[in-house]
Order: structure tokens, then C-alpha cells, then sequence
């Protein structure tokens, strides 16, 4: 029998929008083949997310978040198919956690597509470096290497992409987790489109207190 990995139980997952122990049971049934699990959840009535990611969202809400006595500010979009579920709580309450996740981890990019290549050949390079630098590694396949750096790279996703992020409120799940359990429960497409954070006084070099100097301009 084929093993059941967290990685394939979390990639059916975000195809379907089903449980995760549905997940599982349908893989464990179709000996790890991912397009068998999917049709198998289909012929059950358990996926949803899958169905649905091709449908247009046109509808949504650009909802904001404000924290720390006004010096973190958000403003996330988050897009669905009708006005009827924009303003429905359940969809309101996605935005707001969102909002909320993005104030508190400050992710950088919204998908792994949206991570620049040189970016991403840089924390190659560095990882690379790192490794060359451990003697412990000198032995080990050049496959391993490449496996270990390859991890590390996903370390970096999760750190800086919104949808890789361990959701602030929940950590066991992903912020591209919750959305595809949002799906699954509104029963109507979801994505995030876009955001922006703000944080008071970034990017201003703020003039620094030079004390020995005032005292010697009022001696000399």
C-alpha cells in the first residue's frame, strides 16, 4: 500500500475543499493516486473547492484592518461570485481574519507565483552556501542536498507568502486552507486578490537624538 503523506492529504485538500480525514479515507482508498481520491470525494458529494475554482468572483468586499492604536494598517480584497454571500457574515468574517492575519505576520507576497525569481535563486544561493559551509554535509548525494535546499525554499514561502502562512487564528491550517474551507462551507468561489499593508513611519529615516553635539554647539 502506497504511504498516505500530510503533503498529499493537504494537496487533495486544497483541489477539493473536503475534510481532511475524508481526504485521507479517499486516498487510503485509491492507493495514494491523487485523481482517483478526487473522483472518488466527487462521486460522494465531498468536493467542492475543485468545482468551483474556474467560476468567476466579480463580487466581494475591500475590507481593512487597523491594530496597534493606529500603527499597522490593512486593506485586503477578497473576491467571490455574488453580492448575496459579500454581505452575507460568514464571508464578512473571512475578510476581517484576513485583514487581521496580514496585520500581524506582514506577508510579502500574496502567491508563490508572485515571489520574483532572482528572489527565489537568491535564497537558492544562500541555502546553497550554508550547506557547502557544514562539514557534516560533505558526504551526503547531491540529491539530498538539493532536497534539503528545496525545504528550505518551502520554509521561505511559508514565511512570506499569504497563502503559505500558517493562519494567525489557527495554525494547523494555511491561510490558502482557510479560504478552500470558506469555499467548501459558502458553497461559491473565493480568492484573494490583492493587499496592501501600511505600517507608521516605514520607510521615513527618522532623525536620531545627537546629544553630545547639542551640548558642544552650546559651549563652543
Amino acid at each position: 500500500m502506497a504511504e498516505i503523506t500530510a503533503s498529499l492529504v493537504k494537496s487533495l485538500r486544497e483541489k477539493t475543499g473536503a475534510g481532511m480525514i475524508d481526504c485521507k479515507n479517499a486516498l487510503v482508498e485509491a492507493d495514494g493516486n491523487e485523481e482517483q481520491a478526487v473522483e472518488i470525494l466527487r462521486k460522494k458529494g465531498m468536493a467542492t473547492a475543485g468545482k468551483k475554482a474556474g467560476r468567476i468572483t466579480a463580487e466581494g468586499v475591500v475590507g481593512s484592518y487597523i491594530h496597534m492604536g493606529g500603527k499597522v494598517g490593512v486593506m485586503v480584497e477578497i473576491n467571490c461570485e455574488t453580492d448575496f454571500v459579500a454581505r452575507g457574515e460568514e464571508f464578512q468574517q473571512l475578510v476581517k481574519d484576513v485583514a487581521m492575519h496580514i496585520a500581524a505576520v506582514d506577508p510579502k507576497y500574496l502567491k508563490r507565483e508572485d515571489v520574483p525569481t532572482d528572489v527565489l535563486d537568491k535564497e537558492r544561493e544562500i541555502e546553497t552556501e550554508k550547506l557547502k559551509s557544514d562539514t557534516k554535509n560533505a558526504n551526503k548525494p547531491a540529491d539530498v542536498l538539493e532536497k534539503i535546499i528545496a525545504g528550505k525554499v518551502g520554509k521561505y514561502y511559508e514565511e512570506n507568502v499569504l497563502l503559505d502562512q500558517p493562519f494567525v487564528k489557527d495554525p494547523s491550517k494555511t491561510v490558502g486552507e482557510l479560504v478552500t474551507d470558506k469555499i467548501a462551507s459558502i458553497k461559491e468561489n473565493i480568492t484573494i486578490r490583492r493587499f496592501t499593508r501600511y505600517k507608521m513611519g516605514e520607510g521615513i529615516e527618522k532623525k536620531g537624538d545627537d546629544f553630545a553635539g547639542e551640548v558642544a554647539s552650546m559651549v563652543g
